[in-house]
């Protein structure tokens, strides 16, 4: 699929949930494995070059300016490089969104293979470009954005190449099932002719099942060690054991909707249907040479015998021998048609 997945690429969004710590960071990504999820994703900040010291914090985190959050909870290009190095030693796909051109240097710099674009840059057109350029695949997130601006963006990333999904997101923390916008990721896959995607805010798994059901292959989570934990993500994140729920119910249904019944299959359920199907049975005892009326016959288990879909097969037919109470009629009792 140029680039993007064949399965559904489960994202374990650990963003800065790790407050700056690299132990912690360390600690996320080897959570993420355990949960087997397919990548784990940080985001990358560089305080001076994506905020002003003034810019306000969101409504939902009041803990210290944007700017000195930023700052305190960054990480060195060594640190980028090491924590890239140890998720991939664990089977992980490494990923890291980008908040400004020098965090896209930095990302090409330590080989990042892939980019996720969060909703609050779709408008700025020179980070699209220059993530764009790379040639590498795009995660296109959508939280904030309306269809002009999803439009332009996608347009941008399609003068360089076409290995993008377009990921339905709502930018609210925690998001409210009304607000998921599930339909809108399907106008998303109609509209772009592109592969789609979740971003889950919710604080369940119920949307990224939906999601999945519904031909979503990217679905991304926000991931900590637990809610109580500092910081703007983590008491809106998957602790471990619901991530490990979400994993595994999503690689359920991916086997739902790959593997197709036949239900002509007559030999699959033959041992079931001879325990529990019906066959045509005596409910008297009937003498040789006798007429067979409905008030001989009953429908009982076993379904070895004739089955009771073909009574009529039965009735009116003439015994070929005498037939004891509660045994099953077999052809074998009864005179051939004349």
């Amino acid at each position: 699929m140029n680039g993007l997945p064949s399965k559904i690429l489960i994202i374990s969004e650990v963003g800065s949930t790790h407050d700056g710590s690299f132990g912690i960071a360390k600690n996320l990504i080897k959570a993420t494995a355990d949960c087997g999820a397919d990548s784990v994703k940080f985001q990358t900040h560089i305080a001076e070059a994506e905020t002003l010291k003034n810019a306000p914090m969101p409504p939902y985190f009041k803990g210290e300016p944007r700017y000195e959050y930023f700052k305190r909870t960054a990480f060195t290009r060594t640190q980028w490089e090491e924590l890239k190095l140890f998720s991939e030693n664990l089977g992980l796909d490494f990923l890291s969104s980008p908040f400004s051109l020098e965090a896209v240097a930095l990302l090409e710099d330590i080989g990042i293979k892939k980019y996720k674009i969060p909703s609050g840059e779709v408008t700025n057109v020179p980070l699209l470009e220059e993530t764009a350029r790379t040639g590498k695949p795009v995660l296109l997130s959508s939280g904030m954005s309306s269809w002009d601006d999803l439009d332009r963006a996608v347009n941008t990333i399609l003068k360089h190449h076409d290995k993008i999904v377009v990921m339905q997101c709502t930018s609210e923390y925690p998001c409210p099932y009304k607000e998921v916008g599930l339909n809108v990721m399907q106008e998303m896959r109609e509209r772009y002719q592109l592969p789609v995607g979740l971003s889950d805010h919710t604080l369940t798994n119920y949307a990224s099942y939906t999601a999945a059901s519904l031909g979503a292959v990217v679905i991304e989570k926000h991931f900590t060690l637990s809610r109580r934990m500092y910081g703007s993500d983590a008491q809106h994140s998957l602790e471990p054991d619901q991530m490990s729920d979400m994993v595994n119910g999503i690689r359920a249904i991916e086997v739902m909707l790959t593997s197709k019944v036949n239900k002509n299959d007559s030999r699959k359920f033959s041992e079931m249907k001879n325990i529990f199907e019906k066959s045509i049975v005596s409910i008297v005892e009937i003498p040789a040479d006798t007429l067979i009326t409905q008030e001989m016959i009953g429908y009982k288990k076993p379904g070895t015998g004739i089955p009771a879909a073909d009574s009529h097969k039965v009735l009116g037919r003439v015994t070929a021998r005498f037939i004891d109470k509660n045994s099953l009629i077999q052809e074998t009792d009864l005179q051939a048609d004349q």
